[in-house]
């Protein structure tokens, strides 16, 4: 049935009947929660302009460059006129997560990053509900899964998915932040829906839990602190003061997720793609620090950490072991990448070794 974009925009009954079927339609296609919003992201946009005058977002040029395109969707798309915004868990049936971080010996990895690029398993699934809606009403649309100057967060709060919590990240009631978000703006003058209601109140959990002190204040990052930038997004070297409080996260950090009470809710991912790959949820460091650049190619192939490229992910696995327990293997692998031809991961394996020598030295004394 194609009821036409025109006759459609003049039936207030037609739209709430089309919203209605799109939740049901992205449901069906593994999306936890589907909502819809108007355009209007001028407090967000504010919000943004002074987290970025202040120059919390680092290395992260992407953030300005295009203007307001991020705060306003029509002018990143002309005729936006809604956004549908839809959630995905993605916690895995891993290791647990705080044993993991408890052991130094072992790499942590970021539980979003533990599978199949999320990129692709969510843009895939967007795609098709777009295309389901477009056979029943022809519109003009654009899917995004973090690949756009898009304020997915802000976008979903309105649209009712959650709302944002102290860390920053989106929250909810029913299923925590352990979760995807994905959007798809359309010129369907779609009704929207009411915003979630706030409950953080008074916990601060999140920022007490931060290694690094990131979150500044009450829904304020200041990204230059923050492991998951110093881990993935900084391409230089991390800074000796972050390098301790880094411990054993290899790519991304958890810590104010998994101190935030609402993730008692948090449940696993039906998505297979999601699942550990490679015993990435609770591998050695050694090991992982003895791969070739060919098997980081290979084993890493179709993953998120695929991104940082294998210079950076060695740079990370330094910091890690210069963190690790004193033990031969971990001298030994060290040892073994001094000559490293990056420049970038000889001045972290020194670093390490110092840190290594030092402790051994104080334990002598």
């Amino acid at each position: 049935m194609n009821l036409g974009h025109d006759n459609l925009s003049g039936s207030q009954g037609d739209l709430a009947s089309l919203s209605s079927r799109i939740k049901a339609w992205g449901r069906e296609l593994g999306f936890d929660e589907v909502g819809v919003s108007d355009t209007d992201l001028a407090k967000a946009e504010a919000g943004l302009a002074a987290w970025l005058e202040a120059g919390c977002h680092g290395e992260m040029d992407y953030m300005y460059k295009h203007g307001t395109k991020r705060s306003r969707p029509a002018e990143l798309l002309p005729g936006t006129l809604r956004v549908i915004s839809v959630r995905m868990s993605y916690l895995p049936d891993a290791a647990d997560a705080l044993a993991v971080l408890g052991d130094p010996s072992k790499a942590y990895v970021s539980r979003y990053a533990l599978g199949r690029d999320y990129h692709k398993v969510l843009r895939g699934r967007l795609q098709k509900l777009a295309e389901r809606i477009v056979e029943v009403v022809p519109s003009a649309y654009r899917v995004f899964v973090d690949s756009a100057p898009v304020m997915e967060v802000a976008l979903a709060e309105k649209a009712g998915l959650g709302w944002r919590g102290k860390h920053s990240l989106l929250l909810s009631r029913a299923a925590g932040s352990f979760f995807f978000l994905g959007e798809i703006y359309t010129d369907l003058p779609l009704p929207v829906d009411a915003p979630a209601a706030e409950h953080c109140g008074s916990c601060s959990a999140c920022i007490a839990a931060c290694p690094t002190g990131a979150i500044v204040a009450p829904y304020q990052v200041d990204a230059r602190r923050c492991i998951s930038y110093l881990t993935i997004e900084l391409k230089e070297a991390i800074p000796e003061v972050f390098r301790p409080l880094v411990g054993n996260r290899i790519y991304g950090c958890d810590d104010c997720q998994l101190a935030c009470p609402w993730n008692r809710f948090a449940r696993l991912t039906g998505e297979t793609d999601f699942e550990p790959r490679h015993g990435l949820d609770s591998e050695e460091l050694v090991e992982l620090f003895h791969w070739t650049e060919s098997e980081f190619n290979e084993r890493m192939a179709g993953s998120p950490i695929y991104r940082i490229g294998y210079e950076r992910w060695s740079r990370n696995l330094a910091v890690a072991l210069g963190n690790a327990p004193c033990m031969p293997s971990v001298s030994g692998a060290l040892q073994s990448r001094m000559n490293d031809p990056s420049p970038l991961v000889r001045e972290h394996v020194a670093w390490a070794r110092d840190q290594h020598h030092t402790r051994f030295s104080e334990a002598a004394l």
